[in-house]
Order: structure tokens, then sequence, then C-alpha cells
């Protein structure tokens, strides 16, 4: 994707956006060299300062090395990029990456159950109210994107019963990066977030704080839209050859 004029609303914030993109997207390959401060000023027609800023934030985040009066070079951000990059993977270029939308389901698979568990083990009977509320939500609402705003809804409930902040912090990031997808997804994730039951199942095994049936409840429902997200990439790959 060629760099583009930049809407000055938020000029640094958008020369960052774009050059993050170039840097994800392939635009600009590990140790590849990023054209001077003063190119990169007339290609987005912005002033240096703007560019300036966007680069020492790319350097903060360990996407580029940058020195003083030498190249800015780029790094390989699959070895030194974080969760925040997730959103922006998942819709390069505007589309959406089926590759990383499996990543990201069967991270969540193996995630989700330990969540449960702990949320069992930490909070317990503690989250009875809020478990019965979230899953009536879930019950109430017909839609297929509200649905899995409700879902994850119950999922935060865990999380925070966890008491984790790693798990918190992945959460979020993984949430960040699910939302945008709810339509694309919402065929699929239908055969999780309709199992009202299974939802209701993890929530007795937490409340009742049995942490090694809160978990195997927990994997059985992540596995069924793990699967049918898996099964329907291989279709449509299948289907590309």
């Amino acid at each position: 994707m060629p760099l583009q004029p930049v809407n000055r609303r938020s000029v640094p914030d958008e020369v960052f956006d774009q050059l993050v993109g170039e840097l994800t997207g392939g635009g600009f390959g590990p140790g590849q060299s990023l054209p001077s401060e003063r190119r990169l000023a007339e290609v987005l027609g912005v002033s240096r300062p703007a560019v300036r800023e966007a680069l020492q934030r790319l350097a903060q985040a360990g996407l580029v090395d940058v020195r003083q009066g030498g190249a800015t070079t780029v790094r390989d951000f699959r070895q030194v990029g974080g969760l925040e990059l997730l959103p922006r993977l998942l819709f390069a270029g505007g589309n959406l990456d089926l590759s990383v939308a499996r990543s990201i389901l069967e991270a969540r698979l193996h995630v989700g159950p330990r969540i449960a568990a702990l949320a069992a083990e930490r909070a317990g009977a503690g989250l009875a109210d809020a478990l019965d509320a979230a899953v009536a939500a879930l019950a109430a609402e017909s839609d297929p994107v509200a649905r899995q705003r409700c879902a994850l809804v119950f999922w935060d409930l865990l999380v925070d019963g966890a008491e984790s902040i790693t798990f918190r912090l992945m959460f979020n990031s993984m949430r960040a990066a699910y939302e945008p997808a709810l339509e694309a997804l919402a065929v699929v994730l239908s055969s999780e977030v309709d199992r009202i039951e299974a939802y209701r199942a993890v929530a007795k095994a937490v409340v009742a704080g049995n942490a090694r049936l809160a978990e195997r409840r927990a994997a059985a429902l992540l596995a069924v839209a793990t699967d049918a997200v898996n099964a329907a990439i291989d279709d449509f790959e299948g289907g590309v050859e």
C-alpha cells in the first residue's frame, strides 16, 4: 500500500499509523532503511517534526532502530512486536486476514480455559450474580453480533475474577483485535454464542469454585467455534487453490 498524504487533524498519529501499516504489511521489510525524515515529510505532505515524532514512537515500540544522524532501520515486528499489533494485522490492507483470525482463536482456546480455572479458584461464588446476569443477557439477545458482545462481557467477568494482570492485558489486546471482526465472524461464531447452556455450565463450575471442571467446560465451549473457523478457513483456502 503506497504512502498517502496525511489528514492534518492528528498529523503525528496518522504518520505513525501509516508507517506501522507499511512495516506490518510488508512495505518495508526487516533490515531495510526507511526513507529520510525529509523524504517522508515530502511524500506524506507533513512537517519534519511530525515525522520525527512518529519515528520516535516507532522506536519506543521497538519496531525500528533510529540512529542519530544515520538510517532508521526496520526491525522484524514478528520478533519484537506486542499484542497491540493484532488489530492492525487482522485487517491488513483493509481485508480480514484469515490466518491471523485463526491464530487469535487458537490462542483464545488455550488461554480461556485457564482464565476460567483461575476465576473459579480466586473469585468463585463472588461472581455468581454477575455471571448469572451475563448469561441471561446472552440468552435474551437474538442478534448474532450483539450476542458476541454479550459473550465478551461474560469473559470480561472471568478475566476480572482470574485476578491476573497478564491475562487482563492479553484479553484487552485480543478483544481490540476481535471486536472489529464481529460481523465477519458472526456466522461461524454462532456455533459458540448460541450455546447458552454451555455458558451456564461454565458459570456454575466457576461459582462452585471447581477449577478443573471450569477449565474443561470452558475448553469445550471455545473448541466448537475454533473448529468451525478452522474448517471455514480450510474450505476457503481449498477453494482458492
